[in-house]
């Protein structure tokens, strides 16, 4: 495209590319046309400018060309993309060598390499500067001496405000409230009994009163299975590892098991002589604690009653725990004491005495071997942790209330304790650290029992508040492959 140059004198004006803030009321001050200007004449002085062409013929003309806006135009943005101050890596590494801001967050893949790009030398494979302090090839050799002032990213310095430091994993979010909430009229608010258990076939056991009630995770529906009326009450429930079989611990002292699927009485075994307030499941053995201070094993294959009576407490037995392997029994009385028994043995193979106050929540670890934590009543208020294979006390934290129960979580190094006097509240701790995840609370009274899903997922609480009340607050299994036990086949449904 040529200039389009005036009849008559003047300079040629060449065409701008075109601005955004271009004002079009201005007019070119060079250009003005003799046929626009009403005070031009023939007759007028002439004024050349600085640019005056003497010879305007069509050979000796100079070949002007517009600069084609789009050609300009992606030529200044090539530019602007080649200079280093204008590129974003660039700017983020000055700013973070200069005013030691970090990375405002996480920074894309590209960027990434542009900043290593930045960060590597200009020639790698050249020493420019050989025996300097640290340099392997330098007769001290050993790696580079670092400054303790550094805190440049392009440095050695890699903390965790430098752009090159990976992006920090987000805290795990534990909702607050719970998903569910359940009506469990006349549930005991007596801290040394056990009504709640939670089945590995996702079915849910709570004793009310004089009956115990079935809760279908899947369905949510509700099946009375028995009812002790009007002789005796329900003071502990207990399920066997498969789920098939439920135990019943009554104020009468005798335990009664029960085939779920059939809501059938399969045998009532006795031996107590005060109620049975608290059970534990092994293989094919069953424990059960009472008030008469003593713990009796009963093998369920046997006609007998019982097969070994464990004498040691001073009180009330009221707490009861298997080992995953099934080679230890933990016991807690309302003698302040915890014992740990190795069947077949009669005697208790260590006395842990450091409790001040009756010891009813035992957990053993799922994680690590020979690891036991048990809780204290309103005088002690502490959570302590035991080595069972030495019998050495590892650890002992304050909660500052009543430990009522606690729970590993089998698919993290967690624990959930339940409280009651005077917080009543539900705690999520991370081992070994014991700090405090999640601080759940709800119940208007003390919270005396807790069950954790097949899953490992949701516990559910209860209180003399007559509630129960299920809470999300462990993470999922981490399986490379398809989950099918019995336990995952319900996974979500609970909710």
């Amino acid at each position: 495209m040529e200039p389009d140059y005036a009849t008559g004198f003047g300079p040629p004006t060449q065409a701008q590319p075109a601005s955004p803030l271009r004002d079009h009321s201005r007019q070119s001050l060079h250009a003005s046309s003799p046929v626009r200007n009403p005070m031009w004449s023939p007759k007028s002085r002439v004024t050349y400018s600085d640019r005056f062409i003497p010879s305007r013929a069509p050979a000796a003309r100079l070949d002007y060309s517009i600069l084609d806006r789009e050609m300009a135009t992606s030529d200044v943005l090539k530019q602007a993309t080649d200079r280093e101050d204008l590129n974003p890596a660039y700017n983020l590494l000055l700013r973070s060598e200069l005013l030691g801001s970090s990375c405002p967050g996480p920074i894309s893949p590209d960027k990434v390499q542009q900043l290593e790009q930045l960060r590597a030398p200009a020639s790698p494979g050249k020493s420019l500067f050989r025996f300097k302090t640290g340099d392997a090839h330098s007769p001290h050799g050993g790696p580079a001496a670092q400054s303790p002032f550094v805190v440049s990213p392009v440095g050695d310095d890699t903390t965790a405000g430098s752009p090159f430091a990976s992006p920090r994993r987000a805290q795990r979010k534990i909702a607050r409230a719970p998903f569910k909430v359940l009506d469990a009229p006349s549930l005991a608010d007596d801290f040394y009994l056990n009504l709640v258990d939670w089945s590995s076939q996702n079915v849910l056991a709570v004793g009310l009163g004089t009956c115990v009630y079935l809760w279908s995770a899947t369905s949510s529906t509700v099946t009375k299975l028995c009812d002790l009326a009007p002789h005796d009450t329900v003071c502990s429930v207990e399920w066997s590892k498969r789920g098939t079989y439920l135990s019943v611990g009554t104020n009468s002292g005798k335990v009664q098991i029960w085939d779920v699927a059939k809501l059938k009485l399969l045998r009532t075994m006795e031996g107590h002589r005060a109620r049975v307030g608290t059970q534990a499941w092994g293989s094919h053995v069953l424990c059960s604690g009472s008030r008469d201070r003593h713990i009796l094993q009963r093998d369920i294959r046997c006609t007998e009653h019982f097969v070994a009576k464990l004498v040691g407490h001073r009180s009330e037995v009221c707490g009861l725990k298997w080992s995953p392997d099934d080679r230890q029994l933990a016991s807690g009385g309302n003698d302040n004491q915890l014992y740990i028994w190795s069947l077949p043995s009669a005697s208790p193979v260590y006395k842990f005495t450091d409790h001040t106050a009756a010891v009813k929540a035992i957990a053993w670890s799922p994680h690590q071997h020979s690891l036991l934590a048990s809780g204290g009543g309103t005088a002690d208020r502490c959570i302590r942790f035991w080595n069972t294979a030495t019998g050495v006390p590892l650890n002992c934290i304050d909660t500052g209330s009543q430990v009522c129960n606690i729970s590993w979580s089998k698919n993290a190094n967690e624990i959930v304790s339940t409280h009651g006097y005077s917080q009543n509240q539900v705690i999520i701790w991370k081992y070994p650290s014991m700090a405090k995840l999640a601080t759940l609370t709800g119940h208007t009274l003390r919270v005396l029992y807790l069950a954790v899903s097949p899953d490992g997922q949701t516990i559910v609480t209860g209180a003399g508040d007559e509630t129960l009340r299920f809470w999300s607050v462990f993470p999922s299994a981490k399986s490379s492959g398809p989950d099918t036990t019995v336990a995952s086949m319900s996974r979500t449904t609970i909710r």
